[in-house]
């Protein structure tokens, strides 16, 4: 009987994130929904995904990925979900992607703007503008989880970073260059550590938020960011995409 109720114990400890994180580790990710598409004719399928929606500092940051037919090498390279890949394995793959892409483009919807418009919101617009740059004119758009309005024929993909090649490497362009981003933002907003958690709501972080206060780049609409500015007006939406992709897209800090 103790051996039972230790069981069921430890199973009460597994989070929602962590039992997401494990059934994601087990999907396979491959040219399987392109393929598809290209069976009905489409032929510049862009990927397109976000990265820092969970952050409470600094940018959304999502990029469009035009990939060729043949995507053997990145699938061989282990091209999959960039939060379930580290830095030096991403930072590798980000240099293949951008050397056999047909086309990429990166956009940015800074924090003031997710402040007014919600989280939710400045992701499609940062998935809108990453579209819009392509140099190469998409005839179908594979996004995570969203629909943009856009002309161009769209799917949208649950857990689509996890299942499709192309989604996967717009997410690990989107994570490279938010990253390094961060790393340079840290030397401008020190104290904070963001080079290491990258903008994330660590425990370091909220110490950080606690003892110094947030700085304009802050987005003040977070529940974290606003326990220590009273001044800052609270949003729903982003109260809960934190609390849903922070400790996944976070899982990885380096």
């Amino acid at each position: 009987m103790p051996f039972l109720l230790s069981k069921r114990a430890l199973k009460k400890k597994v989070t929602a994130a962590t039992a997401k994180q494990r059934m994601l580790k087990l999907l396979v990710c491959s040219d399987a929904p392109e393929q598809a598409l290209r069976y009905y004719g489409f032929q510049r399928i862009a990927g397109v995904d976000e990265v820092g929606r969970g952050a409470l500092f600094g940018p959304v940051v999502a990029a469009a990925v035009i990939l060729p037919e043949c995507v053997d090498e990145l699938a061989s390279a282990g091209l999959k979900d960039s939060k379930q890949l580290t830095r030096e394995e991403r930072e590798g793959l980000d240099l293949q992607i951008r050397a056999m892409a047909l086309a990429i483009s990166v956009a940015e919807v800074d924090a003031e703007t997710i402040d007014r418009v919600n989280i939710y919101q400045a992701s499609r617009m940062a998935m809108l503008a990453a579209v819009r740059g392509l140099t190469m004119e998409p005839d179908h758009l594979l996004i995570d989880a969203m629909r943009l309005d856009h002309p161009c024929r769209q799917t949208k993909l649950i857990y689509g970073d996890a299942l499709s090649l192309s989604i996967a490497a717009a997410s690990v362009v989107a994570k490279v260059h938010r990253d390094a981003l961060m790393r340079q933002l840290d030397t401008l907003h020190p104290g904070y550590g963001l080079a290491s958690h990258k903008g994330y709501a660590t425990p370091a972080h909220r110490r950080a938020l606690a003892e110094i206060g947030p700085c304009a780049l802050h987005r003040r609409s977070f529940a974290p960011v606003r326990g220590v500015d009273p001044d800052a007006e609270m949003d729903e939406i982003s109260a809960e995409l934190l609390f849903e992709d922070a400790d996944l897209e976070g899982a990885e800090w380096g």
